[in-house]
């Protein structure tokens, strides 16, 4: 399967990949002007090596919006081919979940807060947005806002595994709206996950004045009762049961 093309032009282009038995959003950023290459949350490292092999572009960084193994799994195939010259960048609060995967730079920038990153000429802003995990990431810049699995376009990511919290998510999402904000509403939203829609549709990206107006989450956020009633935060699933039982052990 070839990646879809977001965005073409002089400065960038984007490429979105849905991979895996998660249906992960990959998605590839590059630099025109330099060829360099970041790839954000690789699900497979030998689709994206080989994706910009073709095209002649330089793979250096990774960007991970968070540890979860759906959106590093690609992380070794990718470090194991190229060696030193790609640089893997994660932030530091995610070794709070017990995450132990290699990283080149861990970002230390407290919740709510950003640091500035750059892909070639490209700029972008890493936010730490936790509440999914502790220390997730979301991407801001060149007209992009890259969730992972903070927001998705309908709704939020859910706050019941090891290391989520909901009322964290609650207040990063107060940060991010205000962010996105201050963005030009055709701004495009690319998320970890594509999820169904209230009215049906299954988007996989979407502007992000749409997704102010319609995101279920967003929404909810000035009213307790709509919040704690948001039927995506938390399941009864296995994983869930397996967070309950890691929190067991540190009490």
């Amino acid at each position: 399967m070839n990646p879809v093309t977001i965005i073409e032009n002089e400065r960038i282009v984007v490429l979105q990949a849905q991979l895996g038995e998660w249906d992960n959003l990959n998605h590839l950023i590059v630099c025109q002007q330099t060829n360099q290459a970041v790839i954000v949350d690789p699900f497979d490292g030998a689709y994206w090596q080989n994706t910009c092999a073709q095209h002649g572009w330089v793979l250096d960084q990774v960007w991970l919006t968070h540890s979860h193994w759906d959106h590093a799994k690609g992380v070794d195939a990718l470090k194991q081919a190229l060696g030193s010259s790609l640089r893997v960048h994660c932030h530091a609060f995610e070794r709070q979940r017990g995450w132990k995967g290699e990283v080149d730079e861990e970002w230390q920038h407290q919740p709510n807060s950003h640091v500035k990153l750059k892909c070639g000429s490209l700029e972008f802003e890493a936010h730490c947005t936790p509440g999914h995990t502790p220390g997730h990431t979301t991407f801001i810049g060149e007209g992009l806002v890259i969730s992972g699995d903070c927001l998705f376009l309908g709704r939020c990511g859910r706050t019941d595994l090891y290391g989520g919290d909901p009322e964290v998510q609650r207040s990063t999402l107060h940060y991010l709206r205000h962010q996105m904000q201050q963005l030009d509403e055709a701004t495009i939203v690319l998320p970890g996950h594509q999820y169904r829609l209230s009215d049906g549709q299954t988007p996989t990206t979407m502007a992000v004045g749409e997704v102010l107006r319609t995101n279920e989450a967003l929404l909810a956020l000035d009213d307790d009762e709509a919040w704690m009633n948001l039927p995506f935060l938390a399941f009864d699933d296995s994983m869930a049961e397996s967070a309950r039982r890691k929190r067991s052990q540190d009490s």
